[in-house]
């Protein structure tokens, strides 16, 4: 039997007992979460410019008419409209902590002007100084009062839940970074000490339950906040300090990215702006970027050329005396740099053929395959070495090898081909000797290898030939142009594994004098240094690579472009310290960059197939933070000869049609 049926039983009710208040009702929604995180951590409230106090936001709630007095109430329930009833003894910019409960205002909504301080108290306060002008970088009240709290973290990152109201006031500030704060790709920030947490929100997601947003943020770095107006500045990468779950999200702002994006005193070049900003600079550190290769990437159609011609034009401007070798496979870069730099080509280039090695040789001579190719290489080996000991170079210079980059006649060479063939003691018949003899007499009365194999080329000019490839001295042209457009398709790779050879051999043997860095940049990478399934045994490929991994040790940089990333080797991409991606329409170049960019970039990655023409995710060594850049418009005079050709407005001239025939052909009979 209980007590349930004595009238003096009654159960036991908190909310009954002497001195109780009434229970407050609480909401699930994330502006109340948001509301009661900054009141249990004692948040206090954001002072602008002008002096008003931006309080945490309050629980939206309906408009309702006045109601009869009714039984007292916390503080936290008192109507905002009641405020002003109470005095204020306090200055306005004091902590909510010093001022009446009943004094706390709502938020102003998105669009209306803040209240003035006088609204704030019953006491007017007295006018100290007049409000000073509009500071162009001072920040909107959007970006003072949070728009989600952290859910998870992780150690590189974490979830985050957005207020889906919060995030549609933001989107009407008129700072274009509070503006897209919270969208993928946006940067957010979080407090954690004294220091703002700065992250990068990778994707997004609808949570029906609590009517949010939910969001996976990558971290990015963080910086010191500034004690008297808020802002952030020191930027570095990395995280110290990684906040507690029910921490605050607050939108970066023009301000703090301007912080974030400031150069810190290493040389930089700028390329463009940063998005979605209107007026912060995108720089790229230049030592970083070429200590550790670069790769440009894009598809077709995309502005890569024009791109790249645009960094090279500012690395020029800001290194003047600088050495640049870059490979031009089909000629569209003469057109950029004809005032700054030096055009070599079929004309002009003059490349001896003694200064390849025997490796390089065997690729230019040889014509066998499986056993007879090993078998021609071995005649080839020691006729080639009895060609270059008979030059005086060598007589004077005692000891060389069958790779010495000794002049030698082709003469000789044939000659020594021809005795070995005669000689009773041959191990084999005279067919090796024949195609080899037939492949040099060949490329000796072919027009479209004089450049190359021609019996002008054998006096001693490898220190002028270097000199000039490699702008020794530059005399304000810093960069050479290697059109290869006009070479033989059979030997076009030979010839680019001899000009990449001879940078990384100049390097290692010039250890001992003043380091003069290279750079080597390769146009349609994917054609020289391809992947496994589509090697082809050239020497350009084994060089490039070892350059890749080997290069930054001797002064070498590296850049790589191209429109294929998923058909460059393995390793070479993953050597690249600074990747630059532009928009990419296949998927297995999509996987093959995001395999080869850092966790950090993540949330930039999803918005490569989006990208607009001449734009272009930076990450890596050369820039503080995974950026999206919008690139500057480059000067007719400086751009490349890779414009699209307009077929309708083409299409519609005509004349003069058979004599542009005729010039045609008889440039494609005289062809070298």
């Amino acid at each position: 039997m209980n007590d349930m049926g004595n009238p003096n039983y009654r159960t036991f009710d908190p909310s009954k007992e002497d001195g109780a208040e009434p229970p407050q009702p609480r909401s699930n929604s994330l502006r109340d979460r948001i509301r009661r995180s900054a009141e249990q951590t004692g948040a206090k409230p954001s002072v602008s410019p002008s002096g008003y106090v931006h309080q945490q936001p309050e629980a939206a709630a309906p408009a309702a008419e006045p109601r009869p007095a009714e039984p007292a109430k916390s503080a936290s329930e008192a109507p905002a409209q009641n405020a002003p009833s109470a005095p204020a003894k306090q200055p306005v910019a004091e902590a909510p902590a010093q001022r009446p409960a009943a004094q706390a205002q709502p938020a102003p909504k998105l669009g209306e002007a803040p209240p003035r301080p006088s609204e704030l108290a019953a006491k007017p306060v007295e006018e100290k100084k007049p409000e000073p002008k509009a500071d162009p970088d001072s920040v909107s009240e959007n970006a003072l009062q949070p728009i989600g709290v952290v859910l998870e973290i992780a150690g590189s990152g974490s979830m985050i839940a957005i207020d889906l109201q919060r995030l549609n006031e933001c989107a009407e500030d008129e700072d274009p970074s509070i503006a897209m704060a919270g969208q993928v790709g946006s940067q957010i920030k979080i407090r954690v000490g004294n220091s703002w947490l700065l992250a990068s929100v990778r994707n997004q997601k609808q949570d029906r339950k609590a009517g949010s947003i939910l969001a996976n943020i990558d971290f990015l770095g963080e910086g010191i906040e500034e004690k008297l107006t808020g802002k952030l500045h020191g930027f570095r990468r990395g995280v110290t300090r990684y906040p507690t779950p029910g921490a605050m999200v607050y939108p970066a702002s023009t301000p703090d990215l301007k912080q974030v994006y400031a150069s810190d005193g290493r040389s930089a070049v700028t390329i463009g702006r940063v998005y979605p900003t209107k007026d912060i600079r995108a720089g790229l550190y230049v030592d970083a970027m070429l200590g550790k290769h670069f790769a440009l990437l894009g598809s077709t159609g995309t502005g890569k050329s024009t791109s790249a011609a645009l960094i090279l034009h500012r690395i020029c401007e800001a290194a003047p005396e600088g050495h640049i070798v870059m490979i031009d496979p089909h000629g569209e870069y003469s057109a950029a740099f004809r005032n700054t730099g030096v055009i070599l080509d079929v004309s002009n280039l003059q490349m001896p053929y003694w200064i390849m090695n025997f490796e390089e040789h065997c690729e230019v001579l040889l014509t066998s395959n499986g056993n007879d190719r090993q078998v021609d290489a071995d005649i080839l080996a020691k006729a080639l070495l009895h060609a270059r000991s008979k030059s005086r170079l060598a007589e004077s210079m005692g000891k060389i090898t069958v790779d010495s980059p000794i002049p030698y006649l082709l003469s000789d060479l044939s000659n020594a081909i021809q005795d070995a063939m005669g000689k009773l003691d041959k191990s084999t018949t005279s067919a090796p000797y024949m195609r080899i003899k037939n492949k040099l007499e060949e490329i000796k009365g072919d027009p479209r290898y004089q450049f190359m194999f021609s019996g002008m080329l054998v006096a001693d000019t490898m220190a002028d030939f270097i000199g000039k490839v490699f702008r020794m001295p530059s005399n304000g042209k810093p960069i050479s142009i290697i059109d290869v457009s006009g070479v033989p398709s059979d030997i076009t790779a030979t010839v680019v594994a001899v000009l990449s050879r001879l940078v990384f051999d100049f390097a290692i043997w010039g250890r001992e004098e003043r380091t003069s860095p290279i750079l080597l940049v390769c146009e349609e990478a994917h054609r020289y240094v391809p992947s496994e399934k589509n090697a082809d045994g050239n020497s350009v490929g084994t060089i490039l690579s070892r350059i890749a991994k080997e290069g930054r040790k001797y002064g070498i940089s590296l850049g790589l472009i191209t429109q294929r990333p998923s058909d460059l080797a393995e390793g070479v991409l993953s050597q690249c310290g600074t990747i630059l991606s532009m928009r990419l329409n296949n998927d297995r170049d999509q996987e093959f960059v995001r395999a080869a960019m850092p966790e950090g970039a993540r949330g930039f990655l999803d918005a490569i197939p989006a990208l607009r023409n001449r734009e272009v995710i930076v990450c890596g060594e050369g820039v503080a933070i995974p950026i999206r850049v919008s690139f500057d418009n480059l000067e007719e005079s400086k751009r490349p000869a890779s414009e699209d050709p307009s077929f309708v407005e083409l299409w519609n001239k005509t004349g003069g049609e058979e004599d542009i025939v005729q010039r045609t052909v008889q440039r494609w009979r005289s062809q070298g």
